[in-house]
Order: C-alpha cells, then structure tokens, then sequence
C-alpha cells in the first residue's frame, strides 16, 4: 500500500489584483520526495510554495497535511523582531537538546550565531532562516532560493546535507548544478499550470522542449481549422440560402479556444555593445597586495588580462574576490604594486548588491535618471546603443509591462531589479564588463540568454560568481582565492579548476598492477597518478578520474532496482511499473559494462605509457 502524501494540494485557485496566478491547480509531495520547482521569473514559484506551506489562502481548493506531519518553510525575509541574536532566532522552538543543530548549521552555512539581529546582513538572516529550518528536521522542507548569498563552500555542505536527509523536500533554485545533484522529480509551472516529472531536473530542459514543439504543432493545426473554417464561412453564402448554422458555432468555439491559448513568456530581448574596441592588453597588475589591518587579504599577485578574456573569481565569501576587481578597475588602491589599464576602456559594473539602483524611484526615473545612461532630446527617451528609444518599449524588451514603468523599484522582485540592473548597463557600450554576482535571483531562462550573450560579447569580462555550472559555461580562465592571501590562476571554468587543483594537492604515487574488475573509490587514486604520468590528454584524466564514482553510482542504482523488482506481488498487480523497471534495470547495466570498459581502457592507456 502506498504511502499517504506529506502534502496534498487539490483543485487549487488564487487571484492577485484580477489576475489568475493558479487555477484549478493539483500536487502531491510523497515521503522522500526531492522536487525541483522551476519556472520563469514571475510565474508564482514562491507563491505556491507559500500556499504549500500554508502561509497564503487559496481562493479555492484546499491543502490538507496528515496530523503529524511538520511542514517547513524557509523565509526569504524572515522577522526577527524579539530575537537578540541570529542563534537565538534559529533555536527558537527547539527543545534545548536539540541547540547544537543550529551549531551545526551555523559552522557550515558561515554566519555568527551570536551577532545581533540589529546589525545582522540580509545575507546572514537568510542563512540563519535556513539553519532555523535545518534545526528543525521536518517531514518536509520548501525551500526558496537557498543557496543565494552562499558561497561556494556553503553550497557544498548544503547539497551534502540535503543529499543524507530522509526528509522530502521542494527546492526552488536557479543553480543548475544543485538541481542537478539533489533532485529527482520536476515540478515546473508554467502560465498557471503545473506539470510534473519523475526525473530530477537533468532532463527538465529536453522535457520542456519536447513540451513546447508539441504546443507550436498543435497551434499550427488549429490556426490551420480556424482559417478553413472561416473560409467556408464566407464563401458558403453565396452558395447557400442558409448557412449551417452547426458549423458557425463551431467556429466560433475554435476562436474562442485560441484566444484563450496563453503564449509562453517570451525571453528578455538582451544585447550588449562592446563599442570601440580596447588595447589588446586590458589590465596588467605586477605584485599587487592588500591588507586589512593584520589581516592579509592579497599577497602580491601578477595577472594580464588581454582583450576578449573571461575571468572567473571563486572563492568563499569575505576572501577577497570583490577587492581584487576593484583593485584591477582602480577603484581601490594597492598597497603594493601597480595596476595598469589599457586605451580605450570602456567600463560597465553590474553590483551584486545593488547599490546604484534607489528603491524609492520608479522604474521610469531608474533609466532617465541614471548618470549612465544618456537621454535623447525627448524626456520619454533614452539612448540604447546609440539609438533613441521610448522608456516602456526598452523596459518590455526586458520583460517589464506598461504598468510597471512607474512603479517603484522596491516592489520589484530580487530577479525582476537584476532585469533592471542589465538594462540599465546594456544600454551604453562598454569593452569591460565586471559581474559581481549577476545569477542571484535570475531564472534559467535568462542565465541561458545571458551565458550566450557573453559568449558573443567582444568585450572583456570579469565574473565573481558562486554558481559552478555559470562559470563552466561562461569562464575561460578561473582565479581561486585560496585563503591567507593567496590567488591561484587556473585554465578554464570551475570543474577545470577542481581537477587542476586534485591532481595539484596530490602526492605523487607510483603506477599500481592492472586491475582487472571495476574499479572502487581505492583505486581512483591510483590511476590518478597513473594518468598524469602517462600523458593522457586532460579530458581523459578527469574522465579517469570520474568513472570510479559513476560507476558506484551505477551499482547503487541496480541494486535498488532488483530489490525494488524482487516483490512477489510487482508483476501481478503492476505490470507497467515492472516494466519501466526491467528497461531501466538493462539501461543501467549496459551505462556500467561501457563505464568498466572505458576504465579499463584508461586504466591499461595510463599503465603502458607509464
């Protein structure tokens, strides 16, 4: 007998200001569920899971949780109005026994449990939000946008912990990598619709694609009716005395069906201008250093930027990385050394923080009124590389509508002022575009549209980001903030880095015998060190060094599924899901023979050369 749902929402409505956000909508979360929800900026993702914890009434439908089940829910902006500190905030409800989770949580999120909620960081009262919800261990864990204003590192012990929890959770994110290695289940809503799939989110984009040629072909069809229809309708009069008045009605249905048809959101009609073209040497800094009082934030560094590079800054948070870019832009000093900038740079920042943007003016007043952007002769007008532009059509072209021109940029949403913000430093040409932290609160959507712009961009570029899977895809060169003052150049995005840095980190070993049966998490190091003495190129060393654990991972999988087939009753009662499961079970098993065979291949490649 199956398992009754944590959460269960049926038959679900809600308006805000006249406009349907969800009609009739339904779910289930099944004990050990691990949902992604996904969907465009402004779709209602933190809506529902508002409704799903219960903190918004529905206009109709209803939401019921079994007695017993704890639902919980991390606060974008929690109140911590009667708490001294953020560990007092986070403990509040737990039974004292159970304070040292905070701890726990405190040490691997990086926030002071006892700084005064007074003087505490939007960033830190999120991350005391989520050891609050940590803490707590419910049945079922909503959790929106998690991982913003973590780092690295604190991404990495986040996914550990919510690798081993039994709980069920739904995770709202734009980190396609955390998606990625946490999830395996989709909900993605879409114009007020949910859908959902039983795969984690490495299969939502093909999913989606498939989703939307099936939607364009069954429009085209109708668009197709409609026209043949209507011609009929017209020339039938002359034909007949009476029309078939069946078939005018039918028409007039097919209409009414395609006018109701909601369109998909388009993406952001993004571009950027890299104007005149720099010096083919864009920054040249030798030995430059930094110091906070005793506290060393940058030994002295050399680095070359040259004109079309992409440059990623990684590194935990408060270790340096937003210094070094403001030294490279000399817009802080050094204390030692020499920054040098080439001709022609034109500059544009986009601040993770936000500060160039005032809450209290409206979006209208945010483009006009910015000393950045140049203003046509007309006051509705703006110059947008080099072309005058009305203020609503260029706000449209980043997804805004009429009546949001004059709103003010507070009610803005966190992913709606980065929109803004990118507006704000598209419209001028620039050929050096800093990004200090740009994904925060972006949908996917427009992280792909943004990745293939800079991909396009002839200018240079300097990121500082914690998503890994961005600066994969965007980054060709990696500069690691290693702590003490430290900075390490590395080719390529940030899995080049990690590999770099192993095969770095590692003692030399010498080549070990031939294994001959699949390999184990023992021997990856050993072939490791035969790989880097063998001369295989570096793909093939980080695939050495990656099969062992797939191939674990493969062996997991198929134990589970001949456990899960062994039920006496399975192919009796159902005979689709022994099905499913017997492909899976021959997909599975054909992935680990291919995956013993190419280590093996590897494996004896690294021997001989050896």
């Amino acid at each position: 007998m199956a398992p009754a749902p944590l959460l269960q929402l049926s038959e679900i409505s809600l308006t805000f200001g006249g406009n349907p956000v969800f009609d009739a909508l339904s779910l289930n979360v099944q004990p050990g569920d691990r949902i992604a929800l996904v969907g465009r900026n402004g779709s209602g993702k933190s809506t529902l899971l508002k409704v799903m914890a219960g903190l918004i009434e529905p206009d109709r439908g209803a939401r019921v949780v079994p007695a017993g089940i704890h639902v919980g829910y991390m606060e974008q902006d929690p109140d911590l109005s009667g708490f001294e500190t953020l560990g007092e905030f986070a403990a509040s409800g737990l039974q004292p026994e159970e304070a040292y989770r905070v701890a726990m949580a405190a040490e691997g999120l990086k926030f002071d449990p006892d700084r005064p909620t007074a003087t505490a960081s939007g960033g830190e009262r999120r991350r005391a939000a989520l050891a609050k919800l940590l803490a707590e261990a419910p049945e079922l864990m909503l959790l929106d946008e998690p991982t913003n204003h973590l780092d690295i590192e604190a991404i990495a012990w986040l996914e550990a912990e919510l690798s081993q929890t039994r709980a069920a959770f739904v995770l709202i994110s734009h980190d396609r990598a955390v998606l990625r290695n946490l999830t395996r289940a989709t909900l993605w809503l879409d114009r007020g619709e949910v859908r959902r799939q039983d795969r984690g989110f490495e299969g939502f984009e093909d999913w989606r694609e498939a989703v939307w040629a099936a939607e364009d072909e069954a429009r085209h069809k109708l668009d197709r009716k409609i026209k043949a229809e209507a011609r009929w309708a017209v020339e039938g009069i002359s034909a007949r005395r009476k029309r078939n008045q069946g078939r005018v009605r039918a028409l007039a249905a097919l209409r009414e069906e395609r006018s109701g048809q909601i369109r998909r959101q388009g993406t952001a009609a993004m571009a950027l201008d890299a104007g005149q073209q720099s010096g083919k040497r864009v920054i040249e800094a030798r030995g430059i250093s930094k110091a906070f009082g005793a506290r060393q934030i940058l030994a002295p560094f050399d680095l070359r930027v040259m004109r079309g590079d992409r440059i990623a800054f990684v590194g935990p948070n408060g270790v340096g990385k937003t210094t070094l870019i403001k030294m490279l832009t000399g817009e802080i000093a050094p204390d030692t050394g020499s920054v040098t900038h080439g001709t022609n740079l034109e500059v544009a920042v986009f601040d993770q923080a936000r500060v160039g943007i005032d809450d209290r003016v409206s979006l209208w007043d945010a483009l006009t009124g910015d000393p950045g952007m140049r203003v046509s002769g007309r006051a509705d007008q703006v110059i947008v590389r080099g072309q005058p532009r009305h203020v609503v059509a260029y706000l449209k072209d980043f997804l805004f509508d009429d009546s949001q021109a004059r709103a003010p940029v507070g009610s803005l949403s966190g992913g709606e002022k980065a929109r803004l913000l990118l507006a704000r430093i598209m419209a001028r040409p620039s050929n050096l575009l800093v990004m200090d932290e740009p994904t925060n609160d972006l949908d996917i959507e427009t992280l792909d549209l943004l990745q293939d712009i800079l991909g396009d961009y002839d200018g240079t570029v300097l990121l500082v980001s914690h998503d890994r899977d961005f600066i994969d895809r965007v980054a060709d060169t990696t500069i690691a903030m290693e702590g003490d003052g430290r900075a390490v150049t590395y080719a390529g995005g940030w899995s080049d880095y990690r590999s770099q840095r192993a095969a770095r980190d590692e003692a030399p070993a010498p080549a070990s015998p031939a294994v001959r049966s699949a390999p184990g998490p023992a021997a990856s190091g050993g072939a490791r060190a035969s790989a880097r003495s063998a001369g295989l190129s570096f793909t093939e060393r980080h695939r050495l060094e990656a099969l062992p654990q797939a191939i674990a991972r493969f062996e997991a999988e198929i134990a589970k599924l001949h456990e899960y087939m062994a039920a006496p009753d399975l192919y009796a009662t159902a005979p689709a899901r022994f099905a499913k499961a017997t492909e899976a079970l021959a997909e599975r098993q054909a992935a680990l023979a291919a995956a013993e065979e190419e280590w093996l291949a590897l494996a004896e490649r690294a021997e001989a050369a050896g």
